[in-house]
């Protein structure tokens, strides 16, 4: 996890200017038509974050109807804000900057993905079913593992 944060840290350092003004129109799955994939080190990095605010799964408002982020308080306001995976930081709306180029970020994506290979990942997988397996992971290691 401390590989993954190091990489949303240096991502914070780029000149690349964005100022996420927290509309959460990104976090509306189906109005964008975009769902955030998270790799293995992304998706413990978001379970753990997510587990520090108690809960032991994903909150009930996850609507698959609706296509909101399972992440979103019933206010509207991200549970998990500095460890969000790294397609919630590089995608924003044109209001605060527009997308990161793929250019601009993929040695960053690189990294990513080989943390993904070394944690035993296979690539990038939805927001809502990445976390639901990092979930299992932590609360239950032995059956995690069976699992792959």
């Amino acid at each position: 996890m401390r590989a993954t944060r190091a990489i949303y840290a240096e991502l914070d350092q780029r000149p690349v200017q964005r100022d996420c003004i927290r509309r959460t129109e990104c976090c509306q799955f189906k109005l964008t038509g975009r769902t955030p994939m998270l790799t293995a080190g992304e998706a413990l990095v978001a379970a753990a974050a997510l587990r520090a605010t108690g809960r032991r799964s994903l909150p009930e408002s996850a609507d698959e109807k609706t296509g909101r982020c399972p992440l979103l308080n019933p206010a509207g306001k991200c549970l998990i804000y500095d460890a969000r995976p790294f397609g919630c930081r590089t995608h924003f709306c044109s209001a605060a900057g527009g997308p990161y180029t793929r250019d601009e970020v993929r040695d960053l994506v690189r990294r990513l993905e080989e943390i993904d290979a070394r944690l035993g990942g296979d690539g990038p997988h939805a927001l809502p079913m990445a976390l639901e397996d990092a979930l299992e992971k932590i609360l239950h290691p032995a059956r995690g593992a069976q699992r792959r």
